[in-house]
């Protein structure tokens, strides 16, 4: 039997006091949408069909190359409601998988226990058990232990509203019966809605076998109505993420301060030390450290390499053996031999260095491409940019780069070449030749230092000083 996923994302989201619609919400850096989706794609289902309605347009465009099957859902009536409007797209011999665009913690393999229990023609409900059911819709059973129905915590009684077991929402329901149970639907109750979970007292009374799948884990099922419990969902999955990099030999000097928001893959015993943060695709070889307060997006970084403390790494790749910062940034379609050093206050961006070469301290590296065995010294930037082009820069092997030099792009420093610091280079400096650009230094010997003065004297000074010029006198006319 093929599987259509239907996942109702047509919330407002009032509590959330956000001009963003609620699937939109971020999780880990994406969309609470996008992380329904991902696990129902997963299952390779037929169709995802996705019933959204309130900021539609932004919630369509958010995910618009996602292959997914759109179905507006104009008035927002419940569940039932929503549900009924993707019926038309979902063939009688379909199974369906009921999710939610606001719980973003299901497992896969939940689902897939959830869809191998409901055989037949029966429908299977995901339930669990939690201390405080509050708000939740309560599962009832029969005399003999079999669920006999759903009720809404606002239709419960005294006595119903104690039961700590809750339908989690998420169902699997034949499409052909499922067809006819929503279409017979009524909203006599207190919220005056179309309840999803209606169906269930149906399939009972046509003798439809309803079967309760239980989670023990009740995080899975979690829902975001509120920036509250948004921030609680954040915490399950972080901490879900750092349980599985330290089962692949990764130490986490704190797993509870640790951002991953993206895809972490990690080698044979690496160290990542607090309030680090990865985003997109991350991979770091075997034996690497990562320093404190680092951030590092779509990168790759090679075994037993070193990322110092506040260091920033932005679609990059890095070498084995690198040692980078401390307060370092690597930005993007920079690339990094092996055993290359990047030291403090150093910026890359669109550079290569070969393997052994160094930039220690306080540069800056544009455009540049840079080969094995250079030293940059303190200091020293290129300067690649003119006001409206970006221009590169050369930099062979074995050169050396002294202090406070400024390579004014496009330029080329050959093989083994060295730039006396404090230089200016402008033109190409040849091979393992000693290439200066300095101003000719001067002493001035009438020249004092200056007197500090009173705050008299001083105001006086600056009054003269800022006086506007006067205009120039007019030529004398000849006679």
């Amino acid at each position: 039997m093929q599987l259509s996923v239907v996942i109702l994302a047509a919330g407002r989201g009032k509590r959330m006091n956000s001009d963003l619609p609620k699937v939109l919400q971020p999780l880990a850096g994406r969309p609470l949408l996008e992380h329904v989706v991902a696990t129902a794609r997963s299952l390779e289902p037929a169709a995802i069909h996705v019933v959204y309605g309130h900021g539609g347009e932004q919630v369509r465009a958010a995910l618009a190359d996602s292959g997914l099957d759109w179905v507006e859902q104009t008035e927002q009536l419940g569940t039932g409601h929503a549900l009924l409007q993707a019926m038309p797209r979902i063939p009688d011999e379909h199974r369906i998988l009921v999710l939610y665009g606001d719980v973003p913690l299901v497992r896969l393999e939940s689902l897939r226990t959830l869809l191998a229990a409901a055989v037949g023609d029966s429908v299977a409900l995901l339930t669990t058990h939690v201390e405080n059911p509050h708000g939740l819709g309560r599962v009832l059973r029969d005399a003999a232990g079999g669920v006999a129905q759903v009720v809404e915590q606002s239709d419960a009684t005294a006595e119903q509203s104690r039961i700590r077991e809750i339908n989690t929402g998420i169902m699997s329901l034949p499409a052909r019966a499922a067809r006819q149970w929503l279409a017979a639907l009524g909203n006599a109750n207190a919220q005056r809605e179309y309840y999803l979970t209606d169906v269930v007292a149906a399939a009972v009374r046509t003798g439809v076998p309803v079967l309760a799948v239980t989670n023990d884990d009740a995080t899975e099922t979690l829902g975001v109505n509120d920036k509250i419990q948004l921030a609680a969902v954040e915490a399950v999955l972080r901490s879900r993420r750092a349980r599985e990099l330290m089962l692949a030999g990764a130490t986490l000097l704190d797993p509870g301060r640790i951002d991953i928001r993206g895809n972490l893959t990690v080698g044979r015993d690496v160290s990542i030390d607090i309030n680090t943060v990865f985003i997109g695709r991350v991979t770091l070889g075997a034996r690497v450290l990562i320093g404190p307060n680092c951030v590092i997006r779509d990168a790759s970084i090679g075994a037993d390499t070193e990322i110092r403390a506040n260091s920033h790494v932005d679609q990059a790749k890095i070498g084995e053996r690198c040692i980078v910062g401390p307060f370092a940034r690597i930005r993007p379609d920079s690339v990094l031999a092996d055993a290359v050093h990047i030291g403090n206050f150093v910026e890359l961006k669109n550079t290569s260095l070969g393997n052994g070469s160094k930039a220690n301290h306080l540069s800056y590296l544009g455009d540049t491409e840079i080969g094995s065995g250079v030293n940059v010294g303190a200091g020293s930037i290129t300067c690649n940019y003119d006001g409206e082009n970006k221009w590169p820069t050369v930099i062979e092997d074995d050169a050396f780069i002294g202090s406070g030099s400024m390579l004014v792009a496009p330029v080329r420093i050959g093989a083994g070449a060295t730039i006396g610091a404090g230089s200016t280079i402008t033109a190409n400096a040849p091979d393992r030749k000693l290439s200066l650009g300095r101003a000719r230094q001067t002493s001035i010997d009438t020249w004092r230092r200056p007197e500090k003065l009173s705050p008299a004297d001083k105001a006086a000074a600056v009054e003269r000083a800022l006086q506007p010029s006067a205009p120039p006198a007019p030529p004398k006319q000849g006679r």
